[in-house]
């Protein structure tokens, strides 16, 4: 779709970008916490299962967990060390999740393990499509869907058209702009080896405008074999999330209830690209992702490379904060889950930590008022709900009417319309619960019969 000569899609918002603070800084090592608490579940799908016992030794990038079942992924090893138990752990849902407690060895030269290469000229695609899930790799921009199963195409389906996701359309966080700087070599040989798993026959990669030198890099080293174009988008909100991104680039319309593979369309993360051209060369899995960590209340503000189960206690502390910090986010402020507790671990779904003061929070902790019909959050929904009349079936719980009527289940849940909400109803939160709340009922349903 064309707007005004660009290539975008229609509604959305302009938050404040604020990623000058980090932005221009180079993804740096963080150092290992004493305990590094690596969840089972770190993605979308069943959890993986335990290959270690209490008190074993292990090398980083050994696998620690199996995928169990094709819709999940492995788990391996972000140091060096000796399980010292397998429990409970709290995670950012509120739940209590599986998890492995390693505590790295202080003297290790923290190598990681090599693996079985997969080579790119002479795999299969079922060989990558099986390398990628034992390599645990999942969707990097947030979603954490497990890669593998996305690269399956169904039969009587077809693709034509890979995009590859570089816009990082959050306020704040910086991570996907640093990849495509520093780990272009990576990408395009990702790139590769998606093309090889899905036989598709074109390649964009979408760049907002606000990352011209990303675009420039990728463009002075794009591979003359590779039939990969560089798009540049206009600075818009939620430009990065797949249907947007679908709409603006091909001018296609992903059906209420579908999936980019109903308009012949692949959406893939550019750290996840990056991440599989860079580990199944050499057969390893992920043990550590590349995250922002900024905010108001954060002194040394910047790009790290994360182990996995890093506790974000031990994060916080290592990057300081001042006395004032109010509230917590995993992921951008926009889309992101504000932590409850600060044990929970670093996880392959985590972009970001944007840490802010009472002065940032106080418009979330704003009185709530009744909806005045202003109809901003209409304008604002990408997806053209009705974000006002579900507001309020969701305060009444008629989320039967709201999933049949109102189509609930289509929302991603950006956070546009509470963005943009005078009365500061938080729609978004309403609406998280109301999906939670249809989801159960129909688990318990398809349990009954």
């Amino acid at each position: 779709m064309r707007l005004m000569g660009w290539k975008t899609f229609r509604h959305g918002v302009h938050p404040p970008e604020l990623k000058d603070e980090t932005s221009g800084l180079p993804i740096r090592q963080f150092p290992f916490a004493p305990v590094l608490i690596v969840p089972l579940s770190q993605h979308l799908g069943k959890p993986a299962l335990p290959l270690v016992q209490e008190g074993q030794e292990v090398l980083r990038g050994q696998r620690l967990a199996k995928a169990d079942g094709f819709f999940s992924v492995s788990m391996h090893a972000p140091a060096s060390g000796v399980v010292r138990r397998i429990g409970l752990a709290p995670s950012i849902s509120g739940r209590m999740t599986t998890a492995v407690f390693l505590e790295p060895f202080p003297g290790s030269t923290q190598e990681v393990l090599e693996g079985t290469p997969c080579p790119v000229d002479t795999a299969t695609p079922d060989e990558i499509i099986a390398a990628i899930q034992d390599a645990g790799v999942v969707g990097l921009g947030g979603a954490a869907f497990p890669t593998h199963v996305k690269l399956k195409i169904p039969e009587g389906k077809s693709v034509d058209t890979l995009i590859i996701n570089g816009v990082e359309c959050e306020p704040y966080l910086t991570t996907d702009h640093r990849v495509m700087l520093e780990q272009r070599e990576d990408i395009y040989l990702g790139i590769r080896y998606l093309l090889k798993a899905t036989s598709v026959e074109r390649v964009i990669i979408g760049v907002e405008a606000n990352k011209p030198d990303a675009a420039r890099h990728l463009r002075e080293g794009l591979p003359t074999d590779l039939p990969v174009t560089v798009s540049v988008l206009p600075v818009k909100y939620p430009q990065g999330a797949e249907k947007m991104l679908i709409s603006a680039l091909l001018g296609r319309e992903v059906p209420s209830g579908g999936l980019p593979l109903d308009v012949h369309a692949l959406c893939v993360n550019v750290a996840t690209t990056a991440e599989i051209g860079r580990l199944l060369p050499h057969g390893r899995g992920i043990q550590e992702r590349a995250i922002t960590i900024t905010g108001p209340a954060v002194r040394e503000k910047g790009n790290y490379r994360i182990p996995m189960g890093t506790p974000l206690r031990f994060l916080l502390e290592q990057v300081g904060v001042t006395d004032e910090v109010h509230r917590v986010f995993l992921g951008g402020p926009m889309m992101g889950h504000a932590a409850s507790n600060l044990d929970i671990s670093i996880t392959k779904g985590t972009s970001g930590v944007v840490a802010f003061t009472g002065v940032e929070s106080d418009r979330t902790h704003d009185r709530e008022y009744p909806c005045i019909r202003c109809g901003y959050c209409l304008d604002a929904c990408p997806l053209f709900l009705d974000p006002c009349k579900l507001g309020a079936l969701a305060r009444n719980e008629e989320h039967a009417v709201m999933a049949e009527e109102f189509h609930l289940m289509d929302c991603f849940e950006c956070g546009a319309c509470s963005f943009v909400c005078p009365s500061h109803i938080p729609l978004v939160q309403r609406f998280r619960v109301a999906k939670g709340a249809v989801r159960k009922k129909a688990a318990l349903e398809k349990a009954a019969s």
